[in-house]
């Protein structure tokens, strides 16, 4: 995780860098909404928690007391579809990363180029669409572990919770099944945002695919005609970047 200011969670109470909580801020129209890259302008409140516990949260009341007492008490809807508002915000943040750091010349796809790579010890982070064969990411996955000198460390990449129709959409690229980075920075970078996603939507957080193996994701499947550009910040007025 980058460095970064720390906040605090209004419903566990941890605090924890501001890179892998999720702000919430009030619309014009009163609305609660994400604002994943916190740049919506006014009072904000910040949530470290997984899609069920937010669900949980909501059901018994406390998002509701938490976020009066986060906004001074001012008038606010919570959205039924909060939870997927958030999820669908923190997909569409994590897969733009990737296509910027495609456009900005650190990403490499396709069995070849990524082998080339990580054999050359230039590989600084791995991941697989969801329906990528398992020999075909295990292949890449050892020659990485070779290329940085780490045989047996178990290194795999991470399995992202998406198909390579989804994926090959952020890219801007076909057939998109195996995504490599060659920078370490913009690993760093796309690791943070891939990992605030898939933390949220659970069950379990994700060990960093430039650090350390994966186990999986999540079982959440998303069908080939989902819309990547979607994201429920849209109706709030953005500072600009």
């Amino acid at each position: 995780m980058t460095d970064s200011p720390e906040r605090s969670c209004i419903l566990s109470r941890e605090h924890g860098s501001r890179d892998g909580l999720v702000r919430l801020a009030l619309s014009p129209d009163g609305d609660i909404l994400p604002d994943v890259r916190a740049k919506a302008p006014g009072r904000g409140a910040w949530i470290g928690v997984t899609r069920a516990e937010l669900e949980t949260a909501i059901a018994k009341g406390r998002l509701k007391g938490a976020l009066a007492r986060a906004f001074k008490g001012a008038t606010l809807t919570i959205p039924a579809d909060l939870p997927q508002l958030v999820e669908d915000a923190l997909r569409r943040h994590a897969l733009d990363r990737l296509g910027l750091e495609a456009k900005s010349g650190f990403v490499v796809v396709g069995g070849t180029a990524i082998d080339k790579a990580a054999r050359s010890g230039k590989l600084y982070a791995l991941y697989h669409a969801s329906d990528a064969a398992p020999d075909g990411a295990g292949k890449l996955a050892q020659a990485w572990r070779v290329g940085s000198d780490e045989e047996g460390s178990g290194r795999k990449g991470l399995a992202l919770p998406v198909p390579r129709t989804i994926l090959s959409l952020a890219l801007g690229r076909e057939n998109v099944v195996h995504v490599g980075l060659t920078d370490a920075r913009a690993a760093q970078r796309a690791n943070d945002a891939l990992s605030r996603w898939l933390h949220f939507i659970g069950p379990e957080p994700i060990p960093a695919a430039c650090e350390t193996s994966s186990q999986g994701a999540s079982t959440a499947q998303f069908s080939d005609t989902d819309v990547v550009g979607h994201i429920g910040v849209d109706q709030l007025k953005q500072e600009p970047e």
